[in-house]
This record gives C-alpha cells, structure tokens and sequence, in this order.
C-alpha cells in the first residue's frame, strides 16, 4: 500500500538543491547533505505541531539557521582550551550511567524503528545514517540512482520518525499524558 506524498516531501524534493545550495554557501562540502537532511526533520517535526504556509521559505531558513548553528558550535569547539578539561564536575561521573542506560535504549528504539522499513530503503537508510556513506556512493553500491536514493532515505527518515513517536505516545500515555500526532496535510491515520 503506497502512500501519497505531503506537499511537505513534494516542496523537500523540488527545493533541495536550493537548500544545498544556501547551505553550501555557508558550512563546508562534507556537512552540506546531513545538514539538508536534518532541515527536512525538522521541517517534518514542525509541521506535526502546526500547520507550515509558506513550506519552501520554511525549510530555506530552517536550512540557514542549522547551517549557522553548525559553525557556531564547531567554531565553540575549536575554541575551548584543554584546561576546561581538568576538573570533571561531581554530577558528570554520577549521571553518567542514566545516561548510558537512555542511550541504549535510545538506539535500540532506532534499531526497532529500522527493522519497520522495507529491506531496500532499510539498506539505504542505514548506509546514510550508520556508516555515514555520500548519496553518490550508495548510488554506485546499490546500482541505483542518486534520485533514488534520496527518496529512500527520505522515507526511511518519515517511517522512523512516525515510529518513534508513536512509541513516545505510548510511553506518555503509560505515564498519564497524552501526545496529540499531527499528521501532514493530505496523509490520514491508519
């Protein structure tokens, strides 16, 4: 059962050298395509929460706002010194297996997420995400186009997305508290 495509994904896939391009313009060449990709989440997320008018001016200054961030926080990295280093605070070493714990869960939750994918885009998906491979080079590894690629992890990114979500609801509403899934316009509940 194919789904349509949200105007949301249709303005993504028209607008995204464009986005590349502003992107490009600011970061350089390596980060372009996972700064575009993280553009298209965010758009996606904002849309669950509310209605996006002016889609492609959306994504465009999402796209410039991630690209700025990006070297913002690469330039705070450079910039610290090794002294910053030298004391680790007391709450550092006593959260830290909390959050070893939350970080397996976390990834075993995306492990779940992927296995919901059809092998191909699951293939895709996981070269893109996990082993960090250029579109061109999944392309020419799987005998696919770029375009081709592109759209499946396009979709690899929707269908884990809506995944975990979903789990996150069910955990709220264990909780006691209930998350309200906007969908996309055009796309309906199944």
């Amino acid at each position: 059962m194919d789904r349509k495509p949200s105007t949301l994904e249709i303005t993504y896939l028209k607008c995204r050298s464009q986005l590349e391009r502003v992107i490009g313009r600011i970061v350089k060449r390596d980060d372009i395509e996972d700064i575009v990709q993280d553009t298209f989440i965010k758009s996606y997320e904002a849309e669950l929460q509310h209605e996006i008018i002016f889609e492609r001016t959306y994504m465009l200054k999402t796209a410039r706002n991630l690209a700025l961030n990006h070297v913002s926080k690469a330039s705070e990295k450079h910039n610290q010194s090794l002294d910053d280093f030298d004391i680790l605070p007391a709450n550092l070493t006593s959260q830290s297996l909390e959050k070893q714990v939350e970080s397996k869960q976390r990834f075993l939750d995306f492990c779940r997420a992927t296995d919901t994918l059809s092998a191909e885009v699951k293939r895709v998906f996981l070269m893109k995400k996990i082993y960090g491979m250029s579109q061109k080079d999944i392309a020419q590894h799987c005998a696919l186009s770029e375009s081709t690629v592109e759209k499946h992890v396009a979709k690899g990114l929707l269908q884990c997305s809506l995944y975990l979500h979903k789990l996150n609801e069910q955990s709220s509403q264990q909780l006691g508290t209930k998350t309200e899934l906007k969908l996309p316009r055009g796309q309906r509940r199944s």
